[in-house]
């Protein structure tokens, strides 16, 4: 799994992991407004960005392979994860307190669908759309792909294969936070755009209620995407949270 590390050895580590169907490189309006001697990694997650050619196999399988990067650390980390990423910091909070001292949760959905094997059914018809360019460009209006970042999107889309796509969306669909989550010693702020759907709203008050240490915010103007619609807000409230 390719990743990326900058900032000095020794600082409190700020992991952050990206959302399904884009890469690392969504990270970028934020690592813009955080100060840039901060410790960040920054993993393609598998089956997408630099790590295409292998396909995303599962959560607990992605988790297990992010655990590593965060044991050659020096201390506890911060992380944040958006949309699929951030379902895997839960995830990693749960398993490993020991490596998360903060979990920042954007947009993650925490209630099971119900539905699940339609959807998938009616994915595997239509998977191939994600390399078409036409409905890539449509796609990255809803997921608010800036201007700048729209060929890497274009890029990564084109490089996702079916089986990625499939258990990704799967993985998504499917999750509901682990038990040990209300356990985690840590702090947890989740995060959710006001103008999102109902279900992601509920998934945040879910995750909200059954952290002990966690709080809830609502950003009023932003729908499913909000490290890219508020990175200036977004890396404010980290700055805060981060140590020193």
């Amino acid at each position: 799994m390719h990743h990326e590390t900058s900032g000095p050895p020794g600082a409190t580590p700020l992991l952050l992991l990206h959302g399904g169907g884009v890469a690392g490189w969504m990270w970028e309006p934020l690592r813009a407004h955080l100060d840039p001697a901060r410790r960040v990694i920054v993993p393609d997650l598998p089956g997408h960005g630099r790590s295409a050619a292998e396909d995303y196999a599962s959560h607990e399988e992605t988790v297990a392979r992010l655990i590593p990067l965060l044991e050659r650390e020096t201390g506890p980390a911060t992380v944040v994860g958006f949309s699929l990423g951030a379902q895997l910091a839960v995830l990693l909070a749960a398993r490993r307190p020991d490596l998360v001292a903060d979990a920042v949760v954007i947009s993650a959905q925490a209630e099971p669908l119900r539905a699940v094997r339609p959807t998938l059914a009616l994915l595997r018809l239509t998977a191939g759309l994600a390399r078409n360019e036409r409905f890539a460009r449509l796609q990255a209006r809803e997921l608010f792909i800036p201007d700048a970042l729209l060929p890497r999107y274009l890029e990564t889309s084109a490089a996702l294969s079916r089986t990625t796509l499939l258990r990704a969306v799967e993985e998504n669909l499917r999750f509901a936070p682990p038990s040990a989550w209300s356990t985690h010693p840590g702090s947890a702020l989740v995060l959710v755009g006001g103008d999102e759907k109902p279900l992601m709203h509920r998934s945040a008050a879910l995750l909200n209620r059954v952290h002990p240490h966690s709080t809830l915010e609502v950003l009023r103007g932003c729908g499913h995407g909000i490290p890219l619609q508020q990175p200036v807000e977004l890396a404010a409230r980290l700055q805060e949270r981060l140590p020193g």
